[in-house]
C-alpha cells in the first residue's frame, strides 16, 4: 500500500470511529482513559527503552538541547501523564450539554447542544506525552483522532499507540478512536492535510516552521500559534519582591517553551530601583538580557538589544528589557511587537489591572502572575492539546470545551413556517 492510500484508509478508519465515540456513554470514555493511565504505569520499563532509541536518534540528528528535553519520557513525565489522564477522568463530560435555552414567540424552544467535533488530526514535534493529552481529551470529549508526532520520537510514539488501542479493544471500542501514524515519510504529513473530507481540524503543534507549513498546504481548518512571544510589565508601584518573583519565573523555571517570558517591560518610574534587583536575580539563574538605550544606562553591562529582539521567540535564557514611559506604551509595545499568546501584569493598582485585562489582547491575559500559568493543566481544563491564538473558534489552551461545538436543537408541537 502506498503512504498516500495508508493515509486515506486511516483517515476513513477514523471517520467511522467518531460516528462511534460521538455517542459513547461518559462511563465508558472513562473507563477508557483509565485503563490507558494503567497501561502506561504497567508499561514503564518498555516505554522508557523504546524512548531511548529516539533519544539515539534524536542525538544522532543533533538536535537541540530543548527538543531532547521534551523528547525525554522520564518518570516525572510519565507520573505527569498518568495525572493528567486521571485528572481528565474527573473533568464534566462537555458532549450533550445544553448550553442555552430560549423560547420563541410561536412556542419553538430552541437550545445549543454541545457536541464533538468529529476527527482532529494533531501534527507535533518531539513531546511523546502529548499522544497521551491529545488522545485522552479527544477520547473524553467524543472526538476521534489521528496524531502524527516527529520522526525524533517514532518509537515512543508506536509503544503509546499500542497501549491506546489496547485499551480502546478492551473497553468495546473502535482502536480506530485513536491511531498514530505508523510511518516516518514526511509525506504522510502533505497527505493528511488533503483529508478535508474525513478530518474535520488540523492542530499543529511545534515549532513556527512546522506550523507555518500546515497553514500554508492545509485543506482543512488549522488551529494554531505561530510562537509565543510573552511579555511581563512591571508597573509603577508594583511590589518589588513579587515583580523579582514573577519575571523571574516567567523566564528561568522552564526557558524553552511557549508561555515563558521572552520580554520585559519596567515602567520608567521604578526602573532605577527594579533593573539592578532583577538584573542580580537573572545573573544568577544565567540568563542573558538585552537591554534598550534607557535600560542600557542602568544596566550598562549588559547587551544592547536591536529591533529583531522585540520580535523574538528565544526559548532560551535570553531575555529582552525595555523601559517604558506609561502602561500605554506597554500594551502599544504588547501589541505591536507580540504573538497574542500570554501577557502579565505586576501591579498594586486595582483599575489598572481591570483595564489592562480589558485592553490587551492576548489568549491568556494575567495579572500578578507569571506567564508560566498559559497552561490547559495550570488553569483546570485538564491537560490542553494545545494553545491558539486565533480566534475561531477557539481562543487560549485547548481543552475538553474547545475540541466541541453546538449545534441547534430546537422542540416544536406542530409549528410550521408562515
Amino acid at each position: 500500500m502506498t503512504v498516500e492510500a495508508e493515509i486515506r484508509e486511516i483517515s476513513k478508519n477514523a471517520r467511522a470511529a467518531a460516528f462511534q465515540m460521538a455517542t459513547c456513554s461518559p462511563d465508558k470514555k472513562n473507563q477508557t482513559l483509565l485503563k490507558i493511565a494503567a497501561k502506561i504505569e504497567q508499561k514503564k520499563d518498555f516505554l522508557k527503552a523504546e524512548n531511548k532509541k529516539d533519544l539515539a536518534y534524536a542525538r544522532d540528528k543533533e538536535l537541540s538541547d530543548a527538543m531532547i528535553d521534551r523528547l525525554t519520557l522520564k518518570d516525572a513525565t510519565l507520573a505527569s501523564m498518568i495525572e493528567g489522564l486521571n485528572y481528565v477522568v474527573t473533568l464534566k463530560d462537555p458532549v450533550g450539554e445544553i448550553t442555552r435555552t430560549w423560547t420563541r414567540p410561536n412556542g419553538l424552544q430552541v437550545s445549543r447542544m454541545r457536541i464533538p467535533l468529529g476527527v482532529i488530526c494533531m501534527i507535533y514535534e518531539s513531546r511523546p506525552n502529548v499522544t497521551i493529552d491529545a488522545a485522552g481529551l479527544c477520547l473524553k470529549s467524543g472526538n476521534a483522532v489521528i496524531l502524527r508526532g516527529g520522526s525524533e520520537s517514532f518509537h515512543s510514539n508506536q509503544a503509546l499507540s499500542g497501549i491506546i488501542s489496547e485499551a480502546l479493544q478492551e473497553a468495546g471500542l473502535s482502536p480506530h478512536a485513536a491511531q498514530v501514524i505508523p510511518m516516518r515519510d514526511r509525506e504522510a504529513v502533505n497527505f493528511l492535510l488533503e483529508q478535508e473530507e474525513l478530518i474535520d481540524l488540523i492542530i499543529p503543534r511545534g515549532g513556527e516552521s512546522l506550523i507555518r507549513f500546515v497553514v500554508n498546504h492545509s485543506k482543512i481548518p488549522v488551529l494554531k500559534h505561530y510562537k509565543g512571544v510573552c511579555h511581563v510589565y512591571v508597573d509603577e508601584g508594583a511590589d518589588s519582591d513579587m515583580a523579582v518573583d514573577i519575571c523571574i519565573n516567567s523566564k528561568v523555571q522552564r526557558p524553552g517553551v511557549c508561555n515563558a517570558m521572552e520580554t520585559m517591560l519596567v515602567h520608567q518610574s521604578i526602573a532605577g530601583s527594579f533593573l539592578p534587583k532583577v538584573a542580580d536575580e537573572f545573573k544568577k539563574a544565567g540568563v542573558e538580557l538585552r537591554g534598550c538605550e534607557k535600560t542600557l544606562n542602568i544596566l550598562p553591562d549588559i547587551k544592547k538589544a536591536v529591533e529583531q529582539d522585540w520580535y523574538e521567540e528565544y526559548l532560551d535564557l535570553i531575555l529582552a528589557v525595555k523601559v517604558v514611559e506609561s502602561m500605554d506604551a506597554a500594551i502599544s509595545h504588547m501589541a505591536k511587537y507580540g504573538s497574542r499568546h500570554t501577557e502579565s501584569i505586576v501591579t498594586s493598582d486595582y483599575a489598572r489591572s481591570k483595564r489592562f485585562l480589558k485592553e490587551v489582547d492576548s489568549s491568556v491575559v494575567l495579572v500578578n502572575a507569571s506567564t508560566r500559568f498559559n497552561d490547559g493543566g495550570q488553569l483546570g481544563l485538564g491537560a490542553e492539546i494545545g494553545i491558539s491564538t486565533s480566534k475561531l473558534h477557539a481562543f487560549g489552551p485547548m481543552g475538553l470545551e474547545e475540541l466541541t461545538t453546538t449545534k441547534f436543537a430546537v422542540l416544536g408541537d406542530g409549528q410550521i413556517r408562515t
